[in-house]
């Protein structure tokens, strides 16, 4: 009897023990999940995004060396055409660790034509650190990577960089973030020095100043009181900082109102509050070139911006497992812990290492040697010889091995877990925006958002013995960047490759040559790509479809009024399409509205003018007619297709073309030229601003009529003049090209 006693006191007390060391390590992998900070750099081209994380990577130990953009020695820009041209082209995942926190960080372009690298990186972050030229302030590109964070709700803090240039002036760039981007600034940083006596800055949390000599190492940073002549503006920022603070948060409000100050604890965890809620966004400043201001950007980066375990679980659509079917598939849909839900249903995630596995793809890259994908772990463990479910193509695939990036050189690891950015080889099929997760738990994460192309060049080989080499080279592009649009024209069997801006495209050309020894590509001039839209529209429109050739037949009669979308062309909501129904009394059942309107989405394909895409109109069905037996779902799509092809032909169209806003930056003796150039090109002058000896002039113009402007603008300012573009959507094209 004792023994029996004795034998259950032990399996209790070894069960026990086994529970106790789980719970532990469960606790330490998640204590590891939040000291990691999944951070992209956003700004400007030129803004100093690049040179920013060099200098996180050379403090943080990564490198032994200061990269120089202008030297070719960075680590972020490892392409050789990024180092040639001077501007990231790709976005670079590296990491590094800083006082005991893992960082992950995603150096992303600055130019408009590769917008959609910032997009796919920003689907997969959790924090952002926007970078401003302190002279500049918020420039035009600047303004589009923000509001590509502010869709996918991504914290930022703001980092003012090159404080030592002539004209830097921080109060003016906090201002031009408050009236151009609308958050509330929160500058917690007093500069010392102006300009090229730029030395450091005032911590306006500590009361402490932090400056830097110009010696290459890491030592640089000196501690100290507060310098006499700027106590008093520091104390009088500070004052003004808590009562920001306390004017956006509850708890900071109690305890201003108790003793008219905040805490450095109380400040500090309101602003972390506020970062995280988007109604406020911490602003530093320094000069990343001189190495000076980086190290308070970390702790910032630490302190403020969220770790996964702060930001809202992950959302994904639940599907059944590949190959299987019925009750099988049911149960496929079901999580560790029970059902999430009927296929199609809504499905959370929270960042669970012990969760099962949801992954998204970010980024591919092929190479000759082999194909490397780029995944966020939302949920979840990854190891090394596991088998993975591709949910989006219900293909699985194997993980070879899993390695850690640092941009183009990797270190191999056995496992990553929820929160980690990783690279695997294996994958073989994977595109950008699949989900990889577990064979028994498939879920289907919203894919990153593809931008549609507005430039087309035809792309040839030169000798028709390298057609078939050409073509894996372009469906290999495709393949790592999704903006890239391959195709065949049908009229003159040229292959056509189309992106999102020139420069787009001439690096896509040449990354072709470079990749593919001996290939010879040649290209025809560049083509916009036009759409077309309803000026005047149609009332009434009635079309009868009728099929009869044995058995069932199709029946089915639609009315619809076709009218002008109000509105800026190309900026409507649901791509530039409205579809209502008006129809009483059932004459048209609701299932066939539906298949009415897939009918008229499908007409959108082809105008009457030219065969371009129609946007910008509203449709709206108004009466109909069925059959009892001869109506179905096909024949109201079809009805729908045929009646807005033939309602287009009645209708006045007009031929539209892409527009961007451009801002050229030249010297002021050279404005009068400019103007008179962009006037000569199409553009509608909206301004010009004065900026020190130069000016910034800010026009829209049609974008075929910037093809080659860079070499013209060059040519009229003796090299001095630079200009960047945004899309601004579409507006009519002249009568000649109609």
């Amino acid at each position: 009897m004792r023994t029996d006693v004795r034998r259950t006191h032990n399996a209790v007390t070894t069960t026990a023990s086994t529970t106790t060391a789980s719970t532990a390590a469960a606790a330490a992998v998640l204590a590891g999940i939040s000291t990691v900070r999944n951070l992209g750099i956003l700004a400007h081209v030129d803004a100093g995004k690049t040179t920013v994380t060099e200098r996180i990577l050379f403090l943080a130990g990564e490198t032994h060396k200061r990269g120089e953009v202008h030297d070719g020695t960075t680590v972020t820009d490892c392409h050789p055409q990024e180092r040639e041209r001077g501007i990231t082209i790709f976005a670079a995942a590296v990491s590094c660790l800083w006082d005991g926190h893992r960082i992950n960080l995603i150096d992303t372009p600055g130019h408009v034509d590769f917008a959609d690298e910032v997009e796919r990186s920003l689907r997969v972050l959790d924090g952002a650190v926007a970078v401003f030229d302190a002279v500049a302030g918020v420039e035009p590109q600047s303004e589009s990577v923000w509001r590509q964070a502010d869709r996918h709700g991504v914290p930022r803090i703001a980092f003012v960089n090159k404080m030592d240039r002539a004209g830097a002036d921080l109060d003016a760039a906090v201002a031009s973030i408050r009236d151009r981007l609308h958050p509330v600034p929160l500058a917690v940083q007093l500069p010392v020095g102006r300009e090229g006596d730029f030395t450091g800055v005032v911590d306006l949390l500590t009361m402490r100043a932090l400056t830097w000599d110009d010696g290459p190492g890491r030592d640089g940073l000196r501690e100290g009181p507060v310098p006499e002549e700027l106590r008093a503006e520091a104390e009088h920022r500070r004052r003004r900082l808590d009562e920001a603070v306390a004017g956006l948060h509850p708890a900071a409000l109690e305890e201003y109102y108790e003793h008219t100050a905040l805490s450095t604890a109380t400040l500090a965890a309101a602003l972390r509050d506020l970062t995280h809620s988007g109604e406020a966004v911490v602003v530093l400043c320094g000069s990343a070139y001189r190495n000076r201001g980086v190290e308070p950007l970390l702790a910032a980066v630490t302190a403020y911006l969220p770790s996964p375990l702060d930001v809202p679980a992950v959302r994904g659509s639940a599907v059944g497992a590949a190959g299987s079917g019925g009750a099988a598939g049911a149960e496929s849909s079901q999580g560790a812990d029970g059902a999430e839900g009927a296929e199609g249903a809504e499905v959370e995630r929270a960042a669970d290492p012990a969760g099962p596995l949801t992954a998204l793809v970010f980024k591919v890259n092929v190479t000759a040697s082999g194909r490397l994908t780029y995944l966020r772990l939302y949920t979840g463990t990854l190891r090394k010889g596991d088998t993975v479910l591709d949910a989006t193509t219900g293909r699985t695939e194997r993980i070879a091995r899993i390695l850690r990036v640092q941009a183009d050189s990797h270190t191999e690891t056995d496992s990553a877990v929820a929160g980690d950015i990783v690279a695997v080889i294996g994958v073989k099929a994977a595109r950008t925006g699949a989900t990889l997760c577990a064979p028994g738990s498939p879920l289907v994460l919203e894919p990153p958002v593809t931008a549609e192309p507005v430039v087309t060049v035809a792309v040839e080989a030169r000798r028709s013995v390298d057609t078939d080499r050409l073509a894996v080279a372009l469906a290999r592009l495709a393949e790592e960047d999704p903006s890239l649009v391959v195709r065949t024209d049908p009229e003159t069997g040229q292959r056509v490759l189309s992106g999102l801006g020139e420069l787009h495209l001439e690096v896509a050309v040449e990354k072709i040559r470079r990749d593919h020894n001996g290939l010879e590509v040649t290209v025809g001039r560049p083509q916009v790509a036009h759409r077309e839209t309803v000026e005047r529209g149609v009332t009434g429109h009635v079309h009868r479809h009728v099929k009869q050739d044995g058995g069932a037949g199709q029946f089915a009669q639609v009315v619809i009024d076709v009218a002008p979308l109000d509105g800026p062309v190309g900026a409507q909501e649901g791509g530039g399409f409205v579809f209502a129904s008006t129809v009483t009394g059932g004459r048209v059942p609701k299932e066939y509205v539906q298949a009415v309107e897939a009918g008229c989405r499908d007409a959108l394909a082809e105008g009457p003018l030219g065969g371009h895409p129609v946007t910008g109109l509203r449709v709206t069905l108004t009466d109909g007619a069925t059959h009892s037996k001869d109506s179905s779902d096909l024949a109201f799509r079809t009805a729908g297709r045929t009646a807005l092809r033939d309602a287009l032909r009645a209708c006045r169209m007009v031929l539209l073309e892409p527009v961007v806003e451009v801002t050229v930056t030249v010297p002021q003796e050279a404005v009068g030229g400019v103007l008179g150039d962009l006037a000569a090109r199409r553009g509608r002058v909206q301004g010009s601003e004065p900026h020190g000896a130069a000016a910034a002039v800010t026009a829209v113009v049609p974008l075929a009529e910037l093809f080659g402007y860079a070499t013209a603008l060059r040519s009229r300012t003796q090299g001095r003049g630079t200009f960047t573009t945004r899309p601004a959507g579409y507006a009519p094209a002249p009568a000649a090209a109609r």
